[in-house]
């Protein structure tokens, strides 16, 4: 089985959170990590910023500073 360009047996394709077994219309992919889209959603979605729910620099931050001044 094939998903974001890697190859998986069919059996270590799971949720990295709940070890379901993910199929093509059932994962979502996130930071070379999958998820049941279950969990995707109870884990990162609620949180409103995905990058915040892997404690990750918000990437408006980033676009604000650039080499210390203010880019609008």
């Amino acid at each position: 089985m094939a998903a974001d360009k890697l190859i998986f047996h069919k059996t270590c394709f799971c949720c990295k959170h709940c070890k379901k077994k993910l199929s093509h219309q059932s994962y979502a992919p996130l930071y070379g990590e999958f998820y049941c889209v279950f969990h995707y959603q109870q884990l990162f979605r609620r949180k409103g910023n995905y990058d915040e729910g892997f404690g990750r620099q918000q990437h408006k931050d980033r676009w604000l500073q650039r080499n210390g001044t203010d880019v609008i």
